[in-house]
């Protein structure tokens, strides 16, 4: 009972805050329900680019090549692969269990093999050199894919700088016809990424890695190698992104190089990291939530239509002034002098009365 207790009050908060977002569908239209899909997904996203930063202590810039790659998987398998032809040829109906579930199974194996392999070679070349050489070298792969996927050569596959549209996503799936199921669904799979996340984190493996953040050469002293576990980091990263560029593009069923493998994309993700705090685990997922949501309720105020980006960035400087460590690292470094402060004017409050 004492270990209930115990769990339920260091985990309080996070079950308080996962009720509630399970009920908003019952409180919110379609349109915020869409909103908060892309909030649970860039979360996600902005988890993988964190656990790079905070954890490892290497910035990059060509992030989004993971990203870009989850989504081009989803729309190369759903577009490219003639899946009603097959069904066909096997003599099964063309709707079902296998056109409902088979080109899911084949994203998802499709995304981990990508980002895998991606991951590794863009970790055996990119590891050695370090620091703003390696977010170059980065961006450079990451401006490679976007050329490749926007090259006229190559349109007939990946639709060019036009990019693939209305991607027949099965319909138990569908954002607009399952919008309900389909927050759900984003709902649970930030929750799994948040946990695998903290479990490697917590691991002997992320202990090694936030030792190299620390220092690098101590660790290679007692005997790890460095290569071979930032290696590690890369490819779980990448893949986290690669999930979270899928389930983007099964939402939206459109993508084009720029919104998927653009330099943007990144600076999205390092942005809802530091805003939130890097090397936190909360930390990108309120990032992700001020991002978006600011910058949607902003959008949409007439005294700010034409300059709400300019708002958005001086709101961005006066969060780094004010929470230097982010949002969730400031709280976590100051939380006990806020306390005590609080604690003293509650005090200061009692002993003087009202009057």
């Amino acid at each position: 009972m004492k270990n209930v207790l115990a769990w339920l009050r260091a985990n309080g908060f996070a079950l308080l805050l996962i009720a509630c977002a399970a009920l908003l569908p019952l409180l919110v239209n379609k349109f915020y329900l869409g909103l908060l899909i892309e909030v649970f997904v860039l979360a996600v996203f902005a988890l993988s680019y964190n656990l790079l930063l905070g954890y490892i202590g290497i910035i990059s810039f060509g992030h989004a090549m993971f990203f870009g790659s989850g989504a081009y998987v989803v729309g190369l398998t759903l577009v490219r692969i003639p899946w009603k032809s097959i069904t066909q040829s096997l003599g099964l109906p063309a709707t079902g269990l296998f056109m409902d579930v088979v080109p899911l199974l084949v994203i998802l194996v499709g995304v981990v093999l990508v980002t895998t392999l991606l991951g590794v070679l863009i970790g055996i070349v990119t590891l050695r050199v370090r620091g703003v050489y390696f977010a170059m070298v980065t961006l450079a792969f990451a401006e490679v894919l976007a050329i490749l996927a926007a090259s006229s050569e190559l349109r007939s596959l990946t639709g060019g700088d036009e990019g693939l549209h209305d991607l027949p996503v099965p319909m138990w799936i569908s954002p607009t016809q399952q919008r309900v199921l389909f927050y759900y669904l984003t709902l649970l799979f930030l929750i799994a990424m948040y946990l695998l996340i903290r479990r490697i984190v917590s691991s002997p493996t992320g202990r090694v890695l936030i030792a190299i953040r620390e220092n690098e050469g101590r660790v290679a002293s007692i005997g790890y190698n460095p290569f071979t576990f930032k290696l590690i980091g890369i490819v779980a990263a990448g893949i986290i992104a690669g999930l979270a560029g899928a389930i983007h593009a099964l939402y939206l069923r459109n993508l084009t190089p720029e919104t998927a493998l653009g330099l943007g994309k990144t600076i999205d993700a390092l942005l809802m990291t530091i805003i939130g705090g890097v090397g936190t685990l909360f930390g990108p997922i309120v990032g992700a939530v001020v991002n978006r949501l600011l910058g949607n309720f902003l959008a949409d105020q007439p005294l700010f239509r034409h300059t709400w980006q300019l708002i958005l960035g001086i709101g961005y400087i006066l969060l780094v002034l004010f929470f230097p460590y982010g949002i969730v690292g400031t709280w976590q470094l100051r939380r006990n002098d806020i306390r005590a402060g609080w604690r003293r004017l509650w005090q200061s409050f009692n002993t003087r009365g009202p009057g």
